[in-house]
């Protein structure tokens, strides 16, 4: 497997777990900056590589009434303002192929949202920006199915490619995190992210619930499988998120979790040799 790099960052073959971690949505500037501000402390402390993640716009909400971010334009400047006030790399989701270049000239890594994963011309549009591209694996695709995908970007002549897992849908009710599917998509020679967060939903309904209690488990057993990294909306007050508060992990919890998580890193390294 290729290494993948981003700034200072090497992603994959046994390098130190990457962190991408940040609210759900942009909710304000001040919010979005203090939780950067939080998590850039956290991650130096912790000497772990970190990119920040935050939405401009949640456009796949379950409901129309629900909040869906500050949109394009005002959300770009807060991401930009994060990244020169923080020196941090950022990652954001686009839908459409028209958010794809202006989001290319603030952002580090575009990220491809699950529901719009096999989406071709939006996966050629952000392959071509030579952006680090990050795409998250459908609840309806196989993990082995994720190499077509791999294969639409590469044909931008973009390496740059990471592949993340959130859960895959079997039937109705929770989603399912299968450990197979880390070695399996690392076949496609890309390192592979575990969403912690998004795969402890649980569909349906108005707004979409969740079993938070689950996420240590889950990432746990994620990074044994051998994840390269780990993704995870955190959030500081999660009764007053305005999405996704049923499993965007709590702030101030978040020190002991990803002590343990690179702890056990180290010891899957030493057992791999």
């Amino acid at each position: 497997m290729p290494d993948v790099v981003l700034d200072t960052i090497i992603i994959g073959n046994n390098h130190p777990l990457v962190f991408i971690l940040g609210p759900c949505v942009i909710e304000s500037y001040d919010h979005t900056m203090f939780m950067a501000e939080q998590l850039r402390k956290l991650t130096d402390r912790l000497k772990i590589p970190f990119i920040f993640k935050s939405s401009f716009d949640k456009a796949n909400r379950s409901s129309i009434d629900s909040y869906r971010g500050p949109g394009l334009e005002e959300g770009l400047k807060i991401l930009a303002a994060v990244k020169d006030t923080f020196n941090v790399p950022i990652l954001t989701d686009v839908h459409e192929t028209c958010q794809v270049l202006p989001v290319s000239e603030v952002v580090d890594v575009i990220q491809i949202p699950a529901f719009l994963c096999r989406q071709t011309d939006l996966l050629v549009a952000a392959g071509k920006t030579g952006k680090l591209i990050n795409v998250k694996k459908g609840q309806f695709v196989a993990p082995q199915d994720m190499q077509h995908i791999v294969k639409k970007i590469e044909s931008t002549g973009n390496t740059r490619i990471l592949l993340t897992d959130r859960g895959s849908s079997f039937g109705y009710g929770a989603l399912v995190s299968d450990v197979m599917a880390i070695p399996v998509m690392q076949q496609t020679g890309y390192p592979v992210i575990f969403d912690a967060t998004h795969s402890a939903q649980i569909p349906g309904g108005k707004t979409t619930g969740g079993n938070r209690q689950m996420i240590p488990y889950t990432t746990r057993a994620m990074v044994a499988a051998g994840a390269d990294g780990i993704f995870m909306e955190v959030h500081d007050n999660i009764n007053q998120a305005k999405s996704d508060r049923d499993t965007q992990y709590q702030l101030d919890r978040l020190s002991e979790l990803l002590s343990q998580l690179i702890t056990l890193r180290s010891v899957i390294r030493d057992f791999n040799g």
